[in-house]
């Protein structure tokens, strides 16, 4: 059984009535052709069923119709993590609404960076979305040696860089903002021994919310910190740490729900209330991992989702071909608000 041949640009043309060239703008997306014949060129490439020769295409728009997202984090943790799913979500969602394809990219370890450098080096992709970076990673500079267009999730704050990298566009939320929301919410409802437990400290949203308890608290009793790493064994780890250390302490601010969710179980165990003994507030307000907590938590909520596609706006408003993006202010960061939900935890 033979297949049938797949319909070209001339049958496109000759069905439409229009040029080859005619055909070729449209189908780019070439905004230079009058709507009455676009409209003909549409119709005549639905009729037939014409798909585009991808690299033909590339060629002439210099364009790969793909985008990498690379997310530093193995993929034990990138699957585990609501947020990596809701950041994702955002992304795809922008990149499809412009028929762009998502190559994701996760690094498992040091050997997975040059790989990534020398797939993005090579041609593949339009532009790169980097987030869950850490404060060592060799990334940035891989990234910025591969020469394409790109955009960060999270702010930049990497020693080579010297702290924010001018020019480095990134979006993120009002990390330290939120962070100071939640204690004063604590410190308003009459707590009066408010524990911290932090995020990754070789990442900028761990900091910025770290420094915001510390905007409300001022020289806070270090014991009533402790280090977590956004995941709830981090969160059981540092509130056991934190009831050694301070066992009258009666209230906790995670700096994730993940986190939070880890110190509820511990609490629970310890025979400690909620809120009762210990109000508790975490960060991020993911679904379900919030609403379904038990009881129900208190949380700072951030768009996540929305995050992402504005990462992916950002990028595409850069590719060639496309008109430049108005220069941004340094750094050029876009910093999303933050608001605090009420529930039943603190």
């Amino acid at each position: 059984m033979t297949e049938e041949p797949r319909p070209t640009l001339e049958a496109v043309a000759a069905r439409a009535g229009v040029s080859r060239a005619t055909v070729s703008r449209v189908v780019n997306g070439d905004p230079g052709v009058r709507e009455v014949l676009a409209e003909r060129v549409r119709h005549a490439v639905e009729e037939l069923g014409y798909v585009p020769n991808r690299a033909a295409r590339s060629l002439v728009t210099r364009r790969h119709d793909a985008v990498a997202v690379v997310i530093a984090e193995p993929e034990t943790r990138v699957f585990a993590d609501p947020f990596f799913a809701l950041q994702l979500r955002g992304i795809s969602k922008e990149l499809t609404s412009h028929d762009i394809q998502l190559v994701l990219l996760l690094t498992e370890g040091r050997d997975d960076h040059e790989r990534v450098g020398r797939y993005l080096a090579g041609g593949h992709v339009d532009g790169a979305l980097v987030f869950s970076l850490h404060l060592d990673d060799p990334l940035p500079g891989i990234i910025r040696r591969a020469g394409v267009p790109t955009v960060f999730g999270g702010r930049p704050g990497w020693p080579q860089a010297g702290g924010d990298e001018p020019g480095a566009p990134y979006v993120d939320c009002d990390n330290r903002g939120g962070a100071r929301e939640a204690v004063r919410h604590l410190v308003g409802l009459g707590r009066s021994r408010v524990a911290h437990i932090t995020g990754a400290l070789d990442q900028t949203s761990a900091v910025d919310r770290l420094d915001g308890f510390r905007d409300v608290l001022g020289d806070v009793d270090p014991r009533l910190i402790a280090e977590g790493d956004f995941t709830p064994a981090g969160g059981e780890r540092a509130m056991r740490e934190l009831l050694d250390r301070v066992p009258e302490l009666d209230a906790v601010f995670a700096a994730n729900d993940l986190a939070a969710s880890g110190a509820l179980r511990v609490l629970r165990e310890r025979g400690r209330r909620v809120p009762d003994d210990v109000a508790v507030v975490g960060f991020d307000d993911m679904y379900p991992v919030a609403e379904q907590a038990d009881p129900p938590l208190t949380t700072v909520r951030q768009d996540i989702e929305e995050m992402g596609r504005l990462m992916a706006r950002i990028l595409l408003r850069g590719r060639a071909g496309d008109e430049p993006a108005e220069p941004a202010a340094e750094p050029a960061g876009v910093v999303l608000p933050t608001s605090l939900v009420r529930r039943a935890s603190a």
